[in-house]
């Protein structure tokens, strides 16, 4: 896992990354998914829930396309992050770690993109080790830009020393006015991919096949994550 050869990843959306959508990517040529966003808490105190997912996970086990795929929990708990993993790592092959989500619900909860000031940098390596040290599976990180976004690299250069395998960046800010405009900074994946020792897998600005292809040569990553163009073109 921590030799990404031109991968092209499937990415993780919020109640869309679901096992027929992740067996569809697979089939139309991506060479790893994620699952959607997982709540720890929930897979701990929502029996349910937690079935739901393992089932996701396991329910088509011997399809050659359910691999390899990656968990991804959010969360600001170490502790909490780390139990939630444990009852998932023997169904994945990576877990990831959100910091990049948006939403709402993220704010309001602190986790995802809303852990990037500096201020919570500790608390985010604190995460990543615990999960580096935890898990029998590798670790990532996916991440959007700090502010300013020259403090990225930083942050990731800091992911890297506490055990991530590799880090995707969707290079865009948190910010509600570029959420969904304006293109994605793909100088600051390139500063990635020439600052780092860990594979570099770049988010943004696909809407096509030729997109892929620029992409990487501009960027230098070694693997591209696509999202919600999959959604209505995933071959």
């Amino acid at each position: 896992m921590t030799n990404l050869d031109m991968a092209f990843i499937a990415a993780p959306m919020v109640k869309q990354s679901d096992l027929p959508f992740r067996l569809l990517a697979r089939k139309y040529g991506a060479t790893m998914t994620y699952t959607q966003m997982l709540l720890p808490g929930k897979l701990l105190n929502d029996q349910e829930y937690l079935e739901f997912h393992l089932r996701d996970l396991t329910v088509a086990a011997a399809d050659p396309y359910n691999t390899p795929v990656v968990v991804q929990l959010c969360g600001n708990e170490p502790d909490v992050i780390v139990q939630a993993g444990r009852k998932l790592q023997n169904y994945c092959t990576a877990i990831d770690l959100n910091l990049g989500c948006p939403q709402d619900a993220a704010r309001d909860d602190h986790y995802g993109a809303y852990l990037l000031s500096q201020k919570d940098w500790p608390l985010v390596l604190g995460i990543v080790s615990a999960m580096h040290r935890s898990f029998i599976v590798p670790v990532s990180a996916k991440l959007r830009l700090c502010q300013p976004a020259s403090k990225t690299l930083d942050l990731a250069q800091k992911i890297e020393c506490v055990g991530a395998s590799w880090i995707t960046l969707h290079a865009r800010t948190v910010s509600a006015r570029r959420r969904r405009q304006g293109a994605a900074d793909l100088g600051e994946i390139k500063r990635l991919k020439q600052g780092l020792q860990i594979p570099v897998i770049s988010n943004g600005n696909v809407r096509g096949w030729d997109d892929l292809e620029a992409n990487m040569a501009f960027t230098g990553a070694d693997g591209l994550m696509v999202g919600e163009t999959l959604l209505g073109n995933p071959w």
